[in-house]
């Protein structure tokens, strides 16, 4: 092994210890896609507090209305999506890339011509990893037919519900455990972790919650 490294050319050794880096990264983000750990940090609490100093001393709380909240969160999750998934495609990337470069120069594949094939297999993992993050997250995407079977189950809420607002709650659909958008019944707000039962559906993407007492 000793021998073996020290006939590598410092390029090769350079390649060697950036795919062995990229590799930890690259498994422990796969590893945490498919368990769901990826996902838990982000925080889409939208209420706004507007001081109207200008009406006396009186201070009014304003929250969105369903609309823009819905608009809101929605835009706020796709974009959070995105960048997680941006993040495990370059991580993904540069993973084959550094190991593709290593194993060409250490066969002796001419520079040029190995940077070219690293970039190859790069861009191919790039890709496989989007499709495959992709998949997993149509795995949790609930039905527009199907949301109705999860009313009357206990769930636990996903992403905070402001008042008078709409979050997220991880629940049984269809023997599927899914993210649901959701209000609660009495307009009140719910953080995360909240445990909850799903009391009817609102339209086809939104069921209505209520508290479930410790």
């Amino acid at each position: 092994m000793s021998e073996w490294w020290q006939e590598l050319s410092q390029v090769n050794r350079g390649f060697y210890c950036a795919a062995a880096f990229c590799s930890v990264f690259f498994t422990w983000q796969m590893i945490s896609a498919m368990i769901g750990l990826g996902d838990s940090d982000v925080d889409l609490d939208t209420d706004v507090d507007v001081d109207t100093g200008g009406i006396g001393d009186a201070e009014v709380d304003h929250t969105y209305d369903d609309f823009e909240h819905g608009a809101e969160t929605d835009a706020t999750a796709t974009v959070a999506a995105f960048k997680v998934l941006s993040v495990r495609s370059l991580i993904a990337f540069f993973t084959l890339f550094t190991w593709g470069g290593a194993l060409y120069l250490n066969n002796g594949v001419e520079m040029g011509r190995a940077m070219t094939l690293s970039t190859l297999w790069g861009l191919a993992g790039m890709g496989s990893v989007a499709g495959i993050l992709y998949l997993l997250r149509k795995l949790t995407h609930t039905g527009t037919q199907q949301i109705a079977s999860c009313v009357g189950s206990l769930g636990s809420i996903y992403l905070d519900i402001p008042e008078n607002g709409s979050g997220e709650v991880r629940v049984l659909v269809s023997g599927i455990l899914s993210n649901v958008k959701a209000k609660t019944s009495d307009g009140s707000a719910l953080k995360a972790g909240s445990s909850v039962k799903v009391m009817r559906v609102l339209d086809d993407l939104t069921i209505e919650v209520t508290p479930v007492p410790k």
